[in-house]
């Protein structure tokens, strides 16, 4: 008995690897930053399940993180279709709008705000609860003109609702309405309210720090990104989006180089914060600082995850010309 259950542990140690290997999810792919085969997943299941709302979500938000808009919103479109009642499913459709509104002339632009704006609102009615899809819809009004339905008494009165959902995200949503109008003394103080109302989570410092960053007050970014990273790291993304801060103000990018290598080194990498995007600003600090070969092993880190992943490809090709 002895020698068949000794046969049995080794033979399922043998096979542990494959087996965890089948159960990880088209998700958890995500999560790890590895969206080729993420999508390779789904497209998979959606050849076999082809009413798989979820799927279609996912995959939407696949190609999202590869910036690949016409896609993802084909795929988004599919997912509302299906289960036309879930709200995530709009706010989602209504974000890759939204970033491909950011990058087509203005005619254009103005037609897909129009659908921004209703998938955010059907998020939100369907949803009324859900304090993300309302800081979406918010800032949505915020940026929007009003010819296609943006408002800052709209933000406004978003935020009046999340006050009572999350007072933090109401303070921030406060602080931009605030900046909209110029008042920078309103806005700093509503983006510290929102610190104090999130018991200083690390997204509120970020927060706090983007707006020294606008206001060109570089030394208080600086020290506000240093809170953000030392904050319990319940959001792990914003080691990413911290670092990204300092590379566009052009601060400190030895600090920067840590912040992406920790994100990286963790076992928290998140969807949020795709770790072949980090791996590329990580690249692009490195080449920065003259490392190219470093900064070439990285893009190649990112492209091994995200093949069509055209920033890093476009400057690997630079690094070996």
């Amino acid at each position: 008995m002895f020698s068949i259950r000794r046969i049995f542990v080794v033979i399922l140690l043998v096979l542990l690897p494959g087996v965890a290997g089948a159960a990880q999810t088209a998700q958890d792919l995500l999560a790890e930053g590895r969206v080729d085969d993420a999508i390779t997943s789904l497209q998979s299941r959606i050849s076999t399940t082809p009413k798989d709302a979820e799927s279609y979500n996912l995959l939407c938000r696949a190609y999202f993180a590869l910036q690949s808009w016409d896609r993802g919103i084909a795929a988004c479109q599919k997912a509302v279709s299906l289960e036309p009642d879930n709200g995530w499913y709009h706010l989602w459709l209504g974000r890759i709008y939204g970033e491909k509104a950011d990058r087509v002339n203005f005619f254009s632009a103005a037609s897909l705000a129009g659908k921004v704006r209703n998938e955010f609102e059907t998020a939100v009615r369907l949803s009324p609860q859900s304090a993300v899809a309302r800081t979406d819809l918010a800032e949505f009004y915020l940026e929007a003109p009003g010819i296609v339905g943006g408002g800052r008494d709209k933000a406004a009165e978003q935020a009046e609702v999340l006050a009572k959902l999350d007072p933090a995200k109401a303070r921030w949503v406060k602080g931009r309405i605030a900046e909209k109008k110029k008042d920078t003394a309103t806005a700093e103080r509503e983006y510290r309210a929102a610190i104090e109302a999130s018991h200083g989570s690390a997204n509120s410092w970020l927060n706090l720090a983007l707006f020294y960053r606008h206001v060109g007050r570089l030394d208080d970014m600086e020290d506000a990104l240093s809170h953000a990273s030392s904050a319990e790291m319940n959001q792990p993304e914003v080691l990413v989006d911290a670092a990204e801060t300092l590379i566009r103000a052009g601060r400190n990018f030895p600090g920067a180089i840590e912040l992406l290598r920790r994100y990286l080194s963790s076992s928290s990498t998140v969807e949020e914060a795709p770790a072949f995007r980090a791996h590329y600003l990580l690249g692009t600090l490195l080449e920065k600082q003259g490392n190219a070969q470093a900064a070439a092993q990285e893009y190649r880190a990112a492209l091994s995850m995200a093949k069509s992943f055209s920033q890093a490809q476009d400057a690997l090709n630079r690094l070996n010309r």
